[in-house]
């Protein structure tokens, strides 16, 4: 069996899918994004919003077809434990809140957790990043 080719484009597009669709969310729905990252006290939440949406949409694409993959779950990686912890601190929050939110944060950790394989791992025999290896 070929692990390198099928199943890891699939894991990829799965992995990357998550990114890609809220990044286009939030690049659509700016006011909305801005407000929730307002709400939690952060700065120019206008910009971030922007610069979120950017990096989620951009490297769920690179993730997508496999070109820097590396990178780009690199940096979805980063991106997706500094919004768990600033998002959905489960430990902070009041107890009707806590299990759906500590829910959401382990969810991202695996999500984290997979990105980091691809990092360490690369995109696999069907990507840009192979052929352009080869």
């Amino acid at each position: 069996m070929n692990t390198q080719g099928f199943p890891v484009v699939v894991a990829r597009v799965l992995l990357a899918l998550m990114f890609v669709l809220a990044g286009f969310g939030k690049l659509t729905g700016l006011e909305g994004t801005a407000g929730y990252i307002a709400s939690k006290g952060l700065p120019m939440p206008m910009v971030l919003a922007v610069a979120t949406g950017v990096l989620e949409l951009v490297a769920g694409v690179l993730l997508i077809i496999g070109w820097q993959a590396r990178w780009a779950a690199l940096a979805l990686a980063a991106f997706t434990v500094v919004a768990s912890v600033l998002f959905h601190n489960f430990w902070a929050m009041p107890a009707e809140q806590q299990m759906m939110q500590q829910l959401m944060f382990m969810k991202n950790l695996a999500v984290t957790g997979g990105l980091l394989l691809v990092f360490a791992f690369g995109a696999g025999a069907l990507s840009l990043d192979a052929r352009k290896a080869a």
